[in-house]
C-alpha cells in the first residue's frame, strides 16, 4: 500500500498534468528545424517529406523509430521526443476519457477457489 506521501505525491502531479496543455512534437521540433527547409531535414533523417509534414503538422505522432533518428541528427537523449509524444497523448487522452470503468479487484484464494477454478 503506497505511503500517504506517495499518494500525495502522484495526487500532485496528475493534477498539475491535467493543468499543462503539453505542444505536440511536432510543434516543437518545428523550432528545432527553424533554420532548415522540411525537403533538407526530411533527407538528413531518412523519411519522406510527407512522413515529416505530416509530424510537424501534428497530424502523425512520434515513432520508436522517429525518435532514433532525431536523437541522432539532432544531438537530443534517445526517447526525448517519444516522450513527449507520450505525454502528449496521455494529456489528450485524459482531456477526452468517458469510459464506464468498474474496479477489477484481486479474490481471494482459498482452497475452495482453487478447486472450482480446476473445473473451469
Amino acid at each position: 500500500m503506497p505511503s500517504s506521501s506517495t499518494t500525495k505525491t502522484i495526487t500532485e502531479e496528475t493534477t498539475m498534468t491535467e493543468m499543462h496543455n503539453p505542444p505536440h512534437p511536432g510543434e516543437v521540433l518545428r523550432e528545432w528545424l527553424s533554420e532548415i527547409s522540411v525537403t533538407e531535414a526530411a533527407r538528413r533523417l531518412g523519411v519522406t517529406r510527407v512522413a515529416l509534414s505530416r509530424l510537424l503538422n501534428g497530424s502523425a505522432g512520434v515513432s520508436a523509430d522517429m525518435d532514433l533518428r532525431l536523437s541522432k541528427a539532432l544531438g537530443t537523449t534517445a526517447g526525448m521526443w517519444y516522450g513527449m509524444q507520450a505525454d502528449y497523448d496521455m494529456w489528450k487522452a485524459r482531456r477526452n476519457f468517458r469510459g464506464k470503468v468498474r474496479p477489477i479487484t484481486k479474490q481471494a484464494t482459498g482452497d475452495s477457489n482453487k478447486a472450482q477454478s480446476a473445473r473451469a
